[in-house]
């Protein structure tokens, strides 16, 4: 059975509704799962003309009502935007509402078991704490509704897999949280996250914080008051890991084919290598060539994948957007879903 895959429409202002549409339009997604978007059908269907793709919003009910259809994209309206209420490109409490209204529906199928996976597309997190919803992101929302404490962030492209310590947090929060215990759950989680993807013995490399790792101390006590400790506990778990190596260099060898993923301490460090390696951009048009990456929440009872990118407002509307990230985030999703289901039966 095609896994079925619940599509967040993300912030109506942004891309996200353009995202979904787009990469429903390709016949071959319908071989491999059944999507179904949970939006707004007023800007679905304003999206369809917009960008001139050759498929059909059907709305539905329930996931039980999804028909198994190539070009048919069926849709689960939890929300009717009034003209005027919103407009592409400015953040707003309707949108950011609208957003949430859409994650917590898809969490809720999730754990009802009625989809096998949730896909989101982005929301603006200025829109979000408009509308009164005070989270630093997605991925707190998951963990919130999923009632799970210990979660990470997992960035995938054909290339590079990096996990992250801390994520949505000042720089000077980040050093702080970053703790033994910390490393050593989020060492584990990076080990099951790449043998769901079908790695059996994942080979996990561990970034310093510090320049050159700290040299020994040198430039910082994290490594081996933090760090060290974690990387040695894991190790006596049986779990293939090193470090922690100079952050400068970890990714380079990553790249190379020495590790299935990295563990980077903050947000940028993982972040910045991982969209180097996935995004191209044309400068003459100002348009991503290339936009491949998966956003993916690891550690909750459920499967989240995410694009790897914004709202983009400045893009909104144009109908200029690259849906790759979202491809590329259903067939992780389906991916993992249908390894899940051999391994437990």
């Amino acid at each position: 059975m095609k896994p079925i895959l619940a599509m967040t429409m993300g912030d109506p202002a942004g891309i996200g509704a353009e995202c979904c549409v787009r990469a429903a339009a390709h016949r071959e997604l319908y071989d491999w799962c059944r999507p179904l978007v949970v939006g707004d059908l007023g800007v679905l269907m304003q999206t369809v003309q917009g960008v001139g793709a050759a498929i059909e919003v059907r709305p539905v009910a329930s996931p039980e009502e999804i028909p198994d259809e190539p070009g048919v994209l069926p849709g689960i309206c939890e929300t009717q935007l009034e003209t005027g209420t919103w407009q592409y490109g400015v953040a707003s409490a309707a949108c950011g509402e609208a957003s949430y209204q859409y994650i917590c529906k898809s969490i809720e199928l999730a754990l009802e078991g009625r989809v096998d996976a949730v896909v989101t597309a982005p929301i603006s997190k200025e829109a979000l704490h408009m509308a009164g919803r005070m989270y630093a992101g997605h991925t707190e929302i998951f963990g919130e509704k999923t009632q799970t404490r210990d979660f990470a962030m997992v960035l995938h492209t054909d290339k590079l897999n990096v996990i992250h310590v801390t994520t949505h947090v000042s720089m000077r929060q980040a050093c702080d949280l970053i703790s033994r215990d910390r490393v050593l759950r989020v060492i584990r989680m990076a080990n099951r996250a790449v043998q769901e993807m079908g790695v059996e013995k994942p080979r996990i490399a561990v970034a310093g914080l510090n320049a050159h790792a700290s040299e020994n101390g040198l430039f910082g006590a994290e490594e081996t008051e933090s760090i060290i400790p974690a990387v040695e506990a894991a190790r006596a778990e049986a779990i293939c890991v090193e470090g922690p190596l100079p952050p400068d260099t970890v990714f380079v060898k990553a790249l190379g084919g020495l590790y299935d993923i990295v563990v980077a301490m903050y947000h940028d460090q993982g972040h910045i290598p991982v969209k180097l390696s996935g995004f191209k951009l044309d400068a003459q048009t100002n348009r991503f060539l290339s936009m491949q990456g998966v956003n993916m929440t690891v550690g909750l009872p459920i499967i989240r994948t995410s694009v790897d990118h914004g709202t983009a407002y400045d893009r909104a509307g144009k109908w200029l957007s690259n849906e790759q990230s979202m491809i590329d985030a259903m067939e992780m999703a389906a991916r993992i879903a249908q390894n899940r289901n051999r391994k437990n039966h």
